[in-house]
Parts: structure tokens; sequence; C-alpha cells
């Protein structure tokens, strides 16, 4: 499907998702299949007939509910540093999506974001964790203890609904939309039924869910990050850029490639950043399919999970990093949970054995 295309069927599913309009309503028919699907799903691993692969140590899942970008990568960016602080050994797995490579790998920071895929390029850079990819993430998993077998704690990133990697504890990330029209794809934005029913044979328990708003207007019981643009702009060499110090004579172009990229262009703004020119591009996107002509003559601006990539073909991009602060509640609450798997694993005669 051509990018552009894509781009248009994606805002207007958007917009329908606000409401139960006409637009929902006509795709109520293809929601109730994937409806059937989903518990047509859960049933096979509830009774057994699929099951979880366990793995020798901690896993924490970070997902979203919903359709598109929550903040699930920075969220785990921000707990692999937390655990790290604390001084404990963590990995983080993905499946590495919009990738070339399907066969499992470990990624590096000089990784290539087309062979691994930009958010766990991202997460490598961001963190120096030991990160693996691979299509079922408990593959990525197992490749990774075997070659870091003292990790303590695996973080997967975008895995709420990978049923086959059990999970001990699980982060559920939601952003201003909330539960959308509260329908399930496509009619709606939910990738599940919410509140969300747990599946306790892959590892899912209500008392071990934790909620995540990055949001500044919770819809919702849990807890809230802080999110914003920090005021110091990378360059591919490494050099920073303070933003309010970009030459004024030179026009503004802001690009993004993600889910959601008009927050972005507005925090620009809200900076006092005159953008001359936004370029809103559909997520993943491949940036060797850019036309760079569009760019000349403008200092660019990009997202740090596209400037892994642009950089390949426009070198003089200035990434804007996004920080994030976690609730102290949160990370006590996480800590307190985790503390606790952590003991019972250590206590246990048989520990977490490859199901």
């Amino acid at each position: 499907m051509p990018s552009g295309l894509k781009q248009r069927l994606g805002a207007l599913l958007l917009r329908a998702w606000q409401d139960r309009g006409p637009v929902a309503l006509l795709l109520l028919p293809i929601t109730l299949l994937y409806f059937s699907l989903l518990i047509l799903r859960r049933s096979l691993y509830r009774t057994g007939l699929l099951q979880a692969q366990r793995v020798d140590c901690a896993v924490l899942v970070v997902g979203n509910a919903i359709a598109g970008g929550a903040g699930k990568t920075p969220t785990t960016i921000s707990i692999v540093q937390h655990l790290q602080a604390r001084g404990l050994a963590v990995g983080v797995v993905s499946r590495g999506y919009g990738r070339s490579q399907r066969t499992v790998c470990t990624v590096t920071p000089s990784s290539q974001a087309a062979a691994v895929g930009d958010e766990p390029l991202l997460m490598a850079r961001a963190t120096g964790a030991p990160v693996f990819v691979a299509t079922q993430r408990h593959a990525a998993a197992a490749a990774l203890l075997a070659a870091h077998p003292r990790t303590q704690v695996i973080v997967c990133d975008d895995g709420l609904q990978h049923y086959p990697l059990y999970r001990d504890l699980e982060v559920c990330v939601f952003d201003n939309r909330g539960k959308g029209n509260g329908w399930l794809l496509p009619s709606g934005p939910l990738r599940e039924p919410w509140p969300r029913r747990a599946l306790a044979c892959i590892g899912q328990t209500d008392a071990r869910l934790l909620v995540l708003h990055t949001g500044s207007r919770p819809a919702f019981a849990g807890f809230s990050a802080q999110r914003w643009l920090d005021d110091q702009a990378l360059g591919s060499d490494g050099r920073t850029i303070a933003l309010d110090a970009l030459p004024s004579t030179q026009p503004l172009l802001a690009l993004a490639g993600i889910a959601m990229p008009e927050p972005f262009f507005e925090s620009l703004r809200a900076m006092g950043l005159e953008l001359n020119k936004t370029l809103a591009l559909p997520d993943h996107f491949d940036f060797a399919q850019l036309d760079t002509a569009q760019l000349q003559g403008y200092r660019v601006l990009c997202t740090e999970k596209d400037a892994v990539k642009l950089w390949n073909f426009w070198p003089q991009a200035l990434a804007v990093p996004l920080r994030q602060t976690l609730e102290p509640a949160f990370l006590q609450t996480l800590d307190r949970q985790l503390d606790s798997v952590l003991a019972a694993k250590l206590s246990s005669k048989h520990g977490h054995q490859t199901a």
C-alpha cells in the first residue's frame, strides 16, 4: 500500500476511534470476527492446547491495550534505566518491527535499524542493556540468557498480547486517548477488551498489572508519567545544540515517522519554535524512500526514533530527545512486586525452566 494512502487511512481511523460514529459502526462486522478470534486464542491457552513458555529469570512486559503509540518504548527505556540504577542485570527483548532480518539477533549501538528495527536500536543506545530481537519473544529471551546468563530481569517491549512468553509483571501504557470509544479493532482502538480479563496460565494477574498514563488527561485509575522534549538537540556526530540557539535565519522543518506525530510538532511549537514546515510520516517509516529534496534549505528536527534511520540519509538532521519521569508511587509498586518475584524465584528449588 502506498505510504500516502496508508497515512490517510490511519488518520481516518484515528478520527473514527474517538466516538461510535458511522465509520466505527460500518467496521463492526470485522470487529466481531476479531473478537471471536481473540476468544478462541485465549481458550486455547486456558485449556492448555497452547502453552506459554517460561525463561529462567523475571519477565516484565510493557505494552499497549490500544493501537498506535502510547509511549511504551520510552516507558521501557525508563524502566530499564531504573532497574539498572538499582544494580539489577537487565536485558530487553522485542519483535523488532520492520526489520529486514527474520533470524534471532542481538542489537548493538552500531547496528543498522533496517536490520534490527528502529525501536530496539533506540533502546540499545539509550540503556546499554543487552537487546535481542526475534519474531517470537521467547526465542529472543532464550538467546539473551544464553549470551548473558546472569540476567535477572528481562523487559519485553510491546508484548502484552504476545501470549507465548510467560510473564511475571505487566505494564500497560495509555496516552490521552484513553480507551477511545471503547470498541475493539478496527471499530475502535482497543487490541483487547478493557478492563482486561487476566489469563493466569500465561502469567497475567490483576494484582500484577500496572496501568501507566503518559498523557495529561488520565481517563481512569492508574499511575502517571511526565513527558517533555529536551531543550538540547542531538547531532549525528554526538554534539548537542540548544534549541533556542538555532539560527533564526534558517527555516525549520520538523518530521516524525511515529504513530502520533502531531504531539511532537505541538511540543516543539510550545517551546517557542516556529516550524515553517512539518512532515508527518507513517510509523516505522523507511527513510530510504524519502525524497530528501524536500529537506533542502531547512534545518531538520526529528525524533530520536527517526534519527537512528534518517541520519544514514540526512546526517545534518537534529534529533530532539523525549524525556520521561515515572511517578515515584509507580516505581515503588514496581520494585515491591518485582522484589517479590525475584525472591520467589530464588527460593524455588526448580526456578523457571524453559517449557
